[in-house]
């Protein structure tokens, strides 16, 4: 029979778009003086991942609809996929790889840098909070190759454990670490493991910032936003009047709410009147994101921003094999670098998120399992209409999370 390798992904998100690394022209190395340890991304990297983040986003909010919130971890995702793709061979590697736009580098390269973001990402900045975590739980009776778990170990940091899949209770060790991983924001990434499971492999992403400029509580009042169904509702908008980094576009707002030491920052995009945000995202690419950041100056802005919490899951399987990769749930897959026996199939990828956006601050989570299986202006700025947000840490351009708000007061999307 056909093994079935299956992934699902859970993100717990504060405050940036989700996704991978997001543009650069160059190795972006930090400021000597800045806690950054030696995160370094090459631009080839940062270019191409940056560029698939925003296709993620598009591609989920066609998916969604214009009325539904969207809130996904593009380098959740990105990670997780890294890890799938060093057990991938032939037409099924070429294809992940092309997917996570790395055809241009070396395998070796990319888990190079994968290695540098989970063991420096976490310490750019002191006062915010960021933590990577891997692990890969496969049944006790199934043979897994040891080049794969050795590079697993090495360069995704990745804990590797057998388990009896037979044992209830293992389900429950899984569940408790995706929730330590992520601070209990996370609590759940799976239900039960079938008979045909073999392997899951999961990548945690947990995010917590202060603003480093704070909303004042007490000026948060009640305020109309509109919807994209043409109604309205009421919801809690947050108001700041400061100097921040913003830029104007004739069909989109932006601006840079900064987290702690100013390595990590939310940049909202607001659409114009005469705009949606998903027409805002649809036409948005990787290189509008880097044009931005360079156009983006400091200036006096009067802004409302709603406080949001939100708890988002997602089926990736149609996203993923329209950006390139369809053989990876088929049984053509060929995944004999994680079993040189063969026959195993990606059968689903999926994505869990939380965000929660207050007067403080951002706090965000992510995890992402994989598993195998036997089968077969001078005016206030107010986001009072759907918007855009982006979470990113800035001196390596790196994309955290990426999400649409079309309703703050839902909570569950």
């Amino acid at each position: 029979m056909k093994t079935t390798l299956f992934s699902s992904l859970a993100t717990v998100i504060t405050g940036v778009l989700v996704t991978a690394v997001s543009c650069t022209n160059s190795v972006v190395s930090p400021s000597p003086d800045a806690p950054t340890g030696d995160l370094r991304v090459s631009a080839p990297f940062a270019n191409q991942t940056t560029q698939f983040a925003f296709d993620l986003a598009k591609r989920v909010n066609t998916q969604e609809g214009q009325t539904k919130n969207v809130f996904i971890s593009p380098l959740s995702l990105h990670i997780a996929l890294g890890m799938i793709l060093n057990g991938a061979n032939g037409q099924t590697a070429q294809e992940i790889q092309k997917t996570l736009n790395l055809d241009a580098q070396t395998l070796a390269e990319a888990n190079k840098t994968y290695q540098n973001l989970m063991e420096n990402l976490p310490i750019v900045d002191p006062k915010v909070t960021v933590s990577l975590a891997n692990s890969v739980w496969y049944r006790n009776t199934f043979q897994v190759a040891t080049s794969f778990q050795d590079v697993l170990k090495q360069e995704f940091k990745a804990e590797v454990s057998a388990q009896n899949f037979d044992d209830p209770g293992t389900v429950g060790k899984i569940n408790a670490w995706a929730s330590e991983k992520t601070n209990g924001r996370i609590p759940k990434v799976i239900d039960q493991i079938q008979p045909d499971n073999v392997m899951f492999l999961l990548n945690a992403l947990y995010f917590k910032g202060d603003w480093k400029t704070q909303f004042k509580p007490e000026q948060t009042i009640d305020a109309p936003f509109k919807l994209a169904s043409g109604g309205e509702t009421t919801v809690r908008m947050m108001r700041l009047n400061s100097t921040i980094r913003q830029a104007f576009r004739q069909s989109y707002s932006a601006f840079e709410l900064p987290y702690g030491d100013d390595k990590y920052a939310m940049t909202v995009l607001l659409p114009a009147e005469s705009s949606t945000a998903d027409n805002l995202l649809q036409n948005f690419s990787g290189s509008d994101w880097t044009q931005l950041q360079k156009d983006m100056a400091a200036g006096v802005l009067d802004l409302g921003l709603p406080k949001f919490t939100l708890t988002y899951e997602v089926k990736l399987n149609s996203v993923l094999s329209g950006m390139g990769m369809p053989t990876a749930f088929t049984d053509h897959a060929d995944f004999t670098k994680m079993n040189a026996n063969g026959g195993l199939t990606l059968s689903f990828v999926k994505q869990n998120t939380f965000v929660a956006v207050d007067e403080k601050g951002t706090e965000a989570a992510a995890v992402t399992t994989g598993g195998i299986s036997t089968t077969s202006m001078p005016m206030p700025k107010l986001c009072d209409r759907p918007f855009v947000f982006v979470i990113h840490e800035k001196t390596s351009g790196t994309v955290l999370f990426v999400g649409k708000i079309a309703d703050p007061t839902k909570t569950n999307s």
